[in-house]
């Protein structure tokens, strides 16, 4: 399998088979819970994963990466097995889940997929459900860090001076573009320079399934992105860079790296370059 993503058919042939994530987040000011959602219904045999529990909490940053040894106890309480095929899905269509994908990808996972069109496609086709929480036998995680699938600020700052790398914004094109506010508080307006805009609810279909290759390259294309250049993608706070990210590998370009800390943390510092406009 090369897509990175899987129907809903497949997926219910192998419930039983698969481990199952549900991954469900939501923005802050969206005004729902994700674990909420979750105990009223998620995909029978889902377990979840809250990225922001599952994160580091020793600094000042939404979900980001937790230590390689930290990720492999609480991956390991929750079940999870690299022997498995994991598919992670959320209730928004594609957001979090890819977040999930990359995260687990970074952590050693290599049969990992989301699932396309997630929990929404899932509930329109009438599919099973449960509200009941679902539970693995734990299982002893090694640690393992794949390091050329994430950036830190130190990083980004070095591609933009070399150039050695394109920077992949997936953040609507307002605030890219420095015209609308950040909807965190504190955060400086625009993008790094030189950075590409990609949007990321432009590489999705109306139902929440992720559009197809043939249709996903012009719109790289349309941003001047080159697909067979070292790409780094970034966001709000690193969940729909991950997005991005998931597109760019159903287009083969599993190698692409996220900067974990995204316009967070970028925008919140005054060491870091902003530029407003196209």
């Amino acid at each position: 399998m090369t897509d990175p993503l899987v129907s809903t058919d497949w997926l219910a042939s192998r419930l039983g088979e698969a481990q199952v994530v549900d991954a469900t987040w939501f923005m802050p000011g969206e005004g729902r819970e994700g674990h909420a959602e979750y105990l009223a219904a998620h995909i029978p045999g889902a377990v979840f994963f809250d990225i922001d529990a599952i994160a580091d909490k020793t600094v000042d940053l939404p979900h980001m990466l937790p230590t390689a040894e930290a990720f492999a106890e609480m991956a390991g309480k929750l079940g999870l097995s690299r022997d498995a095929t994991v598919v992670v899905y959320d209730s928004f269509g594609i957001r979090s889940s890819a977040r999930v994908w990359w995260t687990l990808r970074v952590m050693g996972f290599d049969k990992v997929f989301v699932l396309d069109g997630g929990f929404k496609t899932w509930l329109a086709e009438g599919r099973p459900t449960e509200a009941d929480p679902a539970t693995l036998p734990p299982t002893a995680l090694s640690p393992s860090l794949n390091a050329r699938l994430v950036r830190d600020v130190a990083a980004v700052k070095n591609l933009l001076e070399s150039k050695a790398a394109q920077l992949v914004d997936a953040r609507g094109a307002a605030r890219f573009r420095g015209e609308a506010p950040e909807p965190r508080a504190g955060l400086r307006s625009g993008h790094m320079p030189g950075a590409r805009n990609t949007p990321f609810d432009s590489l999705l279909n109306a139902d929440g399934t992720m559009k197809p290759a043939d249709q996903l390259r012009p719109l790289f294309a349309a941003a001047k992105v080159d697909l067979g250049a070292p790409i780094v993608t970034t966001c709000g706070s690193g969940v729909t860079a991950s997005v991005v990210a998931l597109a760019l590998a159903r287009l083969g370009r599993a190698d692409v790296a996220v900067y974990d800390g995204s316009w967070t943390e970028w925008g919140g510092r005054s060491d870091t370059a902003v530029v407003t406009g196209p």
